[in-house]
């Protein structure tokens, strides 16, 4: 006879099997710390020890140069704000020259994890910036948020738990972001605003949005030059968590690649897959307010979250059209039915487009300044590609490939 153990006993063996994980020791060294931050000299090192270290206000570096703050590893040197009672950010870095963060941890500020303005020369490697608790809309806004920066390297972190981008580049100039990890954010990766961009071979997945070029009205500079190119984008269908009036909020769940409003981009040799919605939108300021016509704005957010903006025609030097797009040589699949059905573009990709999602979309709204606004798609055969004529209630949305083949590609 066989003896056949009741699957109460399995159960019991398994969960006797697993091991636990060690609570964490938290620590305190905020006054030291903050202390050591005002007094560094120019050229200095500071060396963070192994550890779980809790804070309750900012930590500020303020108008050094050549400085960099070093950690035992992301998973060795935590810094948390999860008990933060004063300021927004938590770690806020400006006016410098030169600054190298690597090797640890942020966690759960009030606003922006690590944020850093008007520094030329900035780099984060091996930073794990994440809400540990997971995607929720009380979250901060940026995980890693450089702004007004030049001489700007993002590489082999980690981003995860925004409210609105995981990796954020805004407004800034010589921009590279290259192996890094985002997930569990509004927006895996987003520049805007930002010039001479390079963003490569990162992964971005189960975010709202995967990587995301924008250029928004109402800022410091207006942004162009940006290459995007073998990275992998996938899975990005995550619910939209952003708070209201949020210009991400806008993001159908399920969208592999947003381009907004920006020119002289080109996007080769990614690998787009499994983004219910769309692999890549291209698309004018002016669709984004037509879905939100009506949407109240956000008066008040903690850190620099862009908001809708209703009245964006009164910025007369903003040009609200994409321009100069290239998109070629990448590779798409979709292995989702349908799209995500939440959002007014997954509506209409469903009935638009039955059981075969677009890979690529582009708005199809004339810019009267621009006749040309050469955007050019050439892919291989088989991918959908779909112009929507949106300003004329879709009347002549066609799924025909050629509408934007360009000569010179």
């Amino acid at each position: 006879m066989k003896f056949v153990a009741p699957l109460s006993a399995f159960v019991l063996l398994f969960s006797c099997s697993v091991e636990k994980p060690e609570p964490r020791v938290w620590q305190s060294m905020e006054q030291s710390l903050q202390t050591q931050l005002i007094t560094i000299q120019d050229g200095d090192t500071l060396e963070l020890p192994e550890g779980n270290f809790m804070f309750t206000r900012s930590l500020v570096l303020d108008g050094k140069n050549s400085v960099v703050i070093r950690g035992k590893g992301m998973d060795k040197t935590v810094l948390s704000f999860k008990n933060q009672a004063e300021g927004a950010e938590g770690l806020r870095i400006s006016n410098g020259n030169n600054i190298v963060l690597e090797d640890f941890s942020v966690e759960d500020a009030k606003g922006d994890n690590v944020k850093v303005s008007e520094v030329r020369g900035i780099t984060f490697r091996r930073i794990r910036s994440v809400w540990s608790e997971g995607p929720r809309t009380e979250n901060g806004a940026y995980a890693l948020y450089p702004v007004l920066c030049k001489q700007v390297m993002i590489e082999e972190c980690i981003a995860a738990g925004s409210s609105d981008a995981g990796i954020y580049v805004g407004q800034s100039d010589s921009v590279i972001i290259r192996n890094n990890k985002a997930y569990w954010n509004v927006a895996g990766i987003e520049s805007e605003n930002s010039r001479w961009v390079e963003i490569y071979d990162n992964e971005a997945y189960d975010n709202t949005g995967g990587i995301l070029i924008f250029d928004l009205p109402g800022l410091t500079q207006y942004g162009h030059s940006t290459k995007v190119y073998r990275n992998h984008v996938h899975n990005n269908n995550h619910k939209n968590f952003a708070a209201k009036g949020n210009i991400v909020a806008s993001i159908p769940p399920g969208t592999g690649f947003m381009i907004l409003a920006t020119n002289t981009l080109e996007l080769t040799e990614n690998k787009i897959m499994d983004n219910k919605t769309v692999g890549v939108g291209v698309i004018s300021y002016e669709l984004v307010a037509a879905l939100n016509e009506g949407e109240v704005e956000q008066t008040s957010n903690i850190g620099g979250v862009q908001t809708l903006d209703n009245n964006f025609k009164k910025d007369t030097l903003y040009n609200p059209f994409p321009y100069r797009i290239k998109i070629y040589n990448n590779e798409y699949s979709n292995s989702h039915w349908f799209p995500a059905l939440g959002h007014d573009i997954g509506k209409l990709f469903a009935m638009k487009s039955f059981m075969h999602p677009p890979d690529v979309v582009y708005d199809g709204i004339s810019d009267p300044e621009r006749p040309d606004r050469q955007i050019c798609v050439t892919e291989k055969e088989g991918v959908l590609v779909m112009v929507l004529d949106a300003a004329h209630d879709f009347e002549g949305l066609t799924k025909d490939a050629t509408a934007l083949a360009c000569k010179d590609q």
